[in-house]
């Protein structure tokens, strides 16, 4: 029988998503695999793999913050702003623990940050990390982003290194913060460390690596730890429906706003309980027509996914 669901894994080093994806294709035995929130080949951490007609929800993951323990290293400037790249600058730093505290409350809060021509942030239809293959460099427009914490949890001034604990949202790149970190102390830094320790309300705690999927698959084991796609959408609003609802709603057919109960009349994107409580999928509110309109069905009447 084909999983359904979520299955949290821990991002080994060297690996990128598409490499975990690839390598859970074959460990579940389906073709139908996705994952929530790349992470760069040197990161680890907490990588949310869809499975089944989970990955329906590849593209619709609430935005939720995220966690990152990431080490930088200060006096290195590199191309790809992570220790990979080739360095373009290295200097010796002559920064104090306290200057370097300092400038690390600076970036709590919101912020515009300019993304990395390393990343996959498209510009004119191109992905910036190929014209960056090609020795191009283009302008690129900064975003808003949030910073919702910043711990400085380890220091080591003698090397230059340190490690912080940032809290963030999505959409946040940690070696731009690291790289712009080091650009206001004037010394320049790289990102030397990264491990992802929250991503779509997952943590690292619920998370498996690729060895013990693939030993829970042959053990048969492996649903054991895949975990209900509703999770994905648990901040979302929840409303739950009528016999009669589940069936027209199951079929793809709008609902009288007003007559279901629980819902928010504010335009909002809810998650829809069938009468016997189990998930069946997502809805928007249209107020103009004053209707509840499926999103997205994961689930039929009765199914648990």
């Amino acid at each position: 029988m084909e999983l359904q669901g979520v299955l949290c894994i821990d991002k080994p080093q060297g690996f990128t998503s598409f490499d975990v994806v690839a390598k859970m294709r074959g460990i579940a035995k389906t073709r139908k695999v996705g994952h929530g929130g790349t992470l760069d080949p040197m990161a680890t951490g907490v990588l949310p793999i869809f499975l089944g007609r989970a990955t329906k929800a590849c593209d619709l993951v609430p935005e939720q913050k995220k966690r990152y323990l990431a080490t930088f290293r200060l006096g290195i400037t590199t191309d790809t702003q992570d220790i990979t790249g080739q360095i373009l600058r290295q200097e010796q730093a002559a920064c104090s623990p306290e200057q370097v505290r300092t400038v690390l409350a600076r970036f709590v809060g919101q912020q515009q940050q300019v993304p990395p021509m390393y990343s996959a942030v498209k510009v004119d239809g191109k992905r910036l990390y190929d014209l960056a293959r090609q020795g191009k460099e283009v302008q690129r427009q900064s975003r808003e982003i949030t910073i919702f914490a910043l711990e400085l949890l380890d220091q080591n001034p003698d090397a230059g290194e340190y490690t912080i604990d940032v809290t963030c949202s999505k959409g946040t790149y940690i070696r731009t913060l690291c790289h712009d970190v080091g650009q206001a102390l004037g010394c320049g830094a790289t990102l030397t460390q990264l491990r992802r320790t929250l991503s779509a309300g997952f943590s690292l705690e619920q998370c498996i690596t690729l060895e013990e999927a693939s030993r829970l698959a042959e053990e048969g084991r492996l649903s054991e730890r895949v975990l209900p796609v509703e999770q994905i959408f648990a901040v979302l609003p929840r409303v739950t429906l009528t016999q009669q609802q589940t069936r027209l709603f199951c079929n793809g057919a709008p609902l009288d706003l007003n007559r279901v109960e629980d819902a928010l009349g504010t335009g909002a994107m809810l998650r829809v309980c069938g009468a016997d409580g189990r998930f069946l999928g997502l809805a928007q509110e249209d107020l103009t027509q004053g209707l509840l309109m499926m999103k997205k069905l994961f689930a039929l009447e009765g199914e648990r996914v």
